[in-house]
């Protein structure tokens, strides 16, 4: 019994030490952990965003000395965006410092820096707003990361300030776990046909416009991506990872990257995705976890969020779990495994703490590299290109444009300040020349902190390590703007900052304004005036008047007409301009000296479109969503939304124009509506198809567009006897995987006003439309277009000689054919207007 006393005795004792120090250990952190926060286990449900959101501010309240919560902006709809700022308390204190430290030892800041340098590593989650799992794994990650008794994250926080950015797409991601909390039943269900398993278009991936923000990084077309890099460039940190999901039947993917790597991609980024590649593996070699690296996933486009960072001297790498948003809570894989949530977060808390770890551990040597990055890149830039050379005269709209984009990025440039001769790359001409330099010619030359970015945006030709790549191949922004431009092997320094005077109307009230039709800009104005009510003719050829010239497509604003605006008429239409920064003209005759008066029918009236876009199943989300946005954010201009569902029995006679955006509309355009549509157009409505939507045109009655006649040729045996393992890389011969062409133009076609007769396309798939026999050719390629980036020998016959840009009428109105995406991602500036002509000009 003695012994049985003492037995309970000693059991009381050691409970009642256990509590003491489980005491202590809550006293101690004071920190309620993500569960215990939010009511819930890991993996049992998806936590909303503003769940998410709660327990970083939570966080942040318990431990004030350690983490900074920065809104740095909001979603279209209103959501927060945030990043969680941690530090170690002695780092914490001194946080401006280490950032100005940071941008000071690699010129982007003026000064020296004061002291030693810990490393600043930015993970972000939820990119992708279906790939949920990460949004899932952050607070687990942040609650760990500030846990007193883990060792692993002490010592990560010794040399390294870590930046936490929970949910890069909100909107996305509540679209879709609203979704699937909606769908889901009492317990989740693992077949993967169950509804909670399939998304109805759009999808959750994408944000408010439908955007993929992953590929936004450099161009900052979008809010969020906008918003966020305001902060990476006020820190610019050494390591940006990017967490991702993949297939349901893919395990994990982790560095290395696969090829192609970019040709300046350093040896020490080379080597650290190696050392991140070991770090990244010891938890899921321990666990038994799946996993494969050094494929798919490459280093070549420059607006991912692991090569914007990379091309900026960083360390950026890609982290992709299987699930996605086809896995739910829990889905049956092939294999008859079922692949939870809980198992998803527990892999990127894993990868989380090993590319943390990963720096840390190379702290100061990552921290000596980067500045050497930018220290090399300053004293001997890359490439054999030193300077590049945007001629001014004849562009100001288009090179004003650019300009803006060089501002957001703080790129430096100036004018060439005075007259002289060089010899470059021709991108206009594709070959070398020596050629005038203008005064007020812009120079570029790459002996600045950020070169190396900035010359891998700039390059005529991108230098593809391997064919076999998983996006766009070129991008070269002279071409996407439209711009003049020469690339010097010589350094050109610039004598001082542009000054753009801006034509302003001298007359109070003249005859007309007018505005010459050449840039992205004027079209913004035109939608401005034609919302406010103002009356606008264009021009179909050009002319002369009071010793100027004027393109065709010139706008004509005339007194008449707009009487009932009375004095508002003037300031409307010259507060506007001035607003855009566009050249206004003005006028106190209707009589040309040459060309037409403004009374001949061949100065039209343009009525204001009313605009409608398809949108649902077989269109691209993608597609549908740069033409929402253009019209939406771009310019502004009022457009209607009509789903593919009621798409049949929608009234078409209230709109004047119809957009269909590239997709599979093998579904949407039955015979049925087809007809009706076509009925529609001869009674003076206009189509506009774009890319995929092409294909549910072709051949069909009524329409002129027809694909090429193949050459039925036998396979010989040779050819037969294929080999299975060269299966992919056979069959890119075949693609065009965003390669740039040479596009000829019809320039005295509306569809073409603005243009010289050479259009630079970014060309995304291999069509082969034959000339239109009853239409207009107004862009074709013809034989040795390719410029720039990587097209198949297939694909390239098959471009060869086709039809691009065309126009058919049809009764009363018009079809116009756009082979390609004018406005792809919301980046190929110089589509912008052309993709203007074809909704406001083209048919008036």
């Amino acid at each position: 019994m003695q012994n049985n006393a003492k037995t309970k005795l000693f059991f009381l004792s050691f409970l009642l030490t256990l509590l003491s120090l489980s005491s202590n250990l809550i006293a101690q952190t004071g920190v309620q952990t993500p569960e215990e926060f939010l009511n819930f286990k890991k993996g049992d449900r998806f936590l909303r965003h503003h769940q998410v959101v709660s327990y970083y501010e939570y966080i942040a309240s318990k431990h004030p000395s350690q983490v900074k919560i920065v809104k740095y902006g909001s979603t279209n709809e209103g959501r927060p965006l945030m990043v969680a700022i941690i530090a170690s308390p002695e780092n914490f204190s001194q946080l401006e410092e280490i950032r100005t430290n940071n941008l000071k030892s690699i010129g982007l800041m003026e000064g020296k820096p004061t002291k030693k340098q810990p490393a600043i590593a930015w993970l972000s989650y939820n990119v992708h707003g279906n790939e949920s799992c990460s949004s899932n794994t952050a607070p687990f990650t942040i609650y760990e990361l500030l846990n007193p008794s883990n060792a692993r994250s002490k010592n990560i926080l010794a040399n390294t300030v870590v930046m936490l950015d929970p949910c890069i797409n909100p909107d996305g991601y509540d679209r879709y776990v609203n979704f699937y909390n909606q769908k889901v039943g009492g317990t989740y269900n693992p077949t993967p046909s169950a509804i909670e398993h399939n998304e109805p278009w759009p999808g959750g991936r994408f944000n408010h416009y439908l955007f993929d923000l992953n590929r936004d990084w450099a161009w900052q077309v979008q809010k969020e991506t906008q918003e966020r890099m305001v902060l990476y460039r006020q820190w610019m940190p050494h390591l940006h990872a990017d967490f991702h999901e993949q297939g349901v039947e893919n395990p994990y993917y982790f560095s290395p990257s696969a090829k192609p790597y970019h040709e300046d991609i350093t040896p020490w980024q080379r080597e650290f995705q190696k050392i991140l590649g070991d770090y990244n593996k010891r938890d899921f070699d321990k666990n038994s976890w799946l996993y494969f690296s050094k494929e798919r996933f490459d280093l070549l486009y420059p607006s991912y969020g692991d090569t914007y960072p990379t091309y900026n001297g960083a360390f950026g790498m890609t982290y992709e779990q299987g699930g996605s948003g086809r896995a739910g809570l829990g889905i049956t894989k092939r294999d008859g495994d079922t692949l939870t949530l809980k198992q998803r977060i527990d892999h990127h808390f894993s990868t989380s703490f090993a590319c943390m770890e990963a720096i840390s551990s190379n702290a100061d040597k990552t921290v000596t590299e980067f500045i050497k990055f930018f220290d090399n890149t300053q004293k001997f830039p890359v490439g054999q290109y030193k300077s590049y050379v945007i001629k001014t005269k004849g562009n100001e709209s288009r090179v004003r444009e650019f300009l803006t984009f060089l501002d957001r990025e703080n790129f430096q440039y100036g004018t060439a300040g005075k007259a002289m001769m060089a010899s470059g790359y021709s991108y206009q001409d594709d070959k070398n020349a020596t050629f005038n330099v203008d005064a007020e010619d812009i120079v570029i030359n790459l002996y600045q902190p950020r070169s190396t970015f900035l010359k891998i945006l700039l390059e005529p030709k991108t230098m593809v390590e391997d064919s076999l790549t998983y996006d766009i191949t070129s991008w070269s922004l002279p071409y996407a703007y439209g711009l003049n431009t020469f690339a010097v092997k010589d350094r050109i320094n610039p004598a001082g900052k542009p000054t753009f005077t801006i034509a302003s109307a001298k007359a109070e009230k003249p005859y007309a304004y007018l505005v010459k039709w050449q840039a992205f800009s004027e079209l913004k104005l035109l939608a401005s005036l034609l919302k406010k009510g103002i009356k606008v003719r264009s021009a179909a050829k050009s002319f002369e008047v009071e010793n100027q010239s004027f393109n065709e497509g010139t706008l004509v604003i005339t007194r008449t007409g707009n009487e009932k605006l009375g004095d508002q008429f003037d300031k409307i239409v010259k507060e506007e301009a001035d607003r855009l920064q566009v050249n206004l003209f003005s006028v106190s005759t209707g009589m040309m000296t040459k060309g037409s008066d403004f009374g001949s029918d061949y100065v039209s009236y343009l009525k204001p479109p009313k605009v409608a876009i398809l949108s649902g199943d077989g269109v691209s989300p993608t597609a549908f969503g740069a033409t929402w946005h253009f019209f939406d954010k771009q310019i502004e201009y009022p457009s209607t939304v009509l789903g593919e569902s009621y798409f049949g029995t929608t009234d078409l006679s209230k709109f004047d124009v119809l957009i269909l955006a590239d997709g599979n509309y093998g579904k949407i355009l039955d015979d049925k509506t087809l007809s009706k549509i076509k009925d529609w157009v001869r009674a003076g409505g206009r189509l506009v198809a774009v890319q995929g939507a092409l294909n549910a045109l072709a051949g069909k009655d009524g329409f002129e567009l027809k694909h090429k006649e193949e050459e039925k040729k036998k396979e010989t045996d040779a050819e037969k006897l294929k080999i299975f393992g060269n299966a992919e890389r056979e069959s890119i011969s075949q693609e065009t995987p965003g390669s740039i062409y040479r596009v000829v133009m019809d320039t005295t076609h509306p569809l073409a006003f603005g243009y010289e007769k050479n259009y630079f396309s970014l060309v995304l798939e291999s069509s082969d439309y034959q000339y239109l026999s009853g239409g207009w050719n107004v862009g074709v390629i013809k034989e040795k277009s390719l410029l720039a980036g990587f097209a198949g020998s297939t694909a390239q016959e098959k471009l060869k000689n086709s039809l691009v840009f065309g126009t058919q009428d049809l009764g009363r109105g018009q079809i116009v054919y756009l082979a390609n995406d004018p406005v792809f991602r919301g980046f190929w500036q110089n589509g912008k207007l052309l993709f203007g002509n074809a909704v406001f000009v083209v048919g008036n």
